[in-house]
């Protein structure tokens, strides 16, 4: 089991909780043109999300990933221009939430609980819940 987060480009994402949804749901059919677990294609605010959280929760695949690395913070991200989807295990499920919103509020970067409540969280405060 899984527990999965997304921090989002909250310039570029819908402020509407239905047209959110529906974003989300493009953006998470990974089309883009590029290898999903490269840091560098994103926005630079995700950028910066995803070194910080690589330090407490390292990836799972790509060029900051470690084979030898076992333990159960390693994080599977997929990673696009305007969003990183990150799927932690559950046994780190609630220090990697307080995490991840914590880094995006810091990081200036939009929160998506795609595992538990599916509270949208923007930068600026305000908060939708999908109904």
């Amino acid at each position: 089991m899984s527990y999965d987060m997304m921090v989002f480009d909250a310039g570029v994402a819908p402020r509407d909780a239905a047209a959110f949804i529906a974003w989300y749901e493009q953006q998470t059919e990974w089309n883009e043109d590029h290898d999903h677990d490269d840091p560098n294609v994103s926005a630079p605010a995700l950028q910066a999300w995803f070194a910080d959280m690589a330090e407490h929760f390292p990836p799972m695949h790509g060029p900051l990933s470690d084979d030898e690395d076992d333990r159960a913070e390693v994080t599977d991200y997929s990673i696009a221009r305007h969003v990183i989807y990150g799927s932690f295990d559950d046994a780190v499920a609630e220090r990697a939430h307080e995490m991840v919103q914590v880094l995006a509020h810091r990081h200036g970067v939009g929160f998506f609980d795609a595992s538990s409540d599916g509270a949208i969280v923007y930068p600026d405060g305000t908060v939708l819940i999908p109904e």
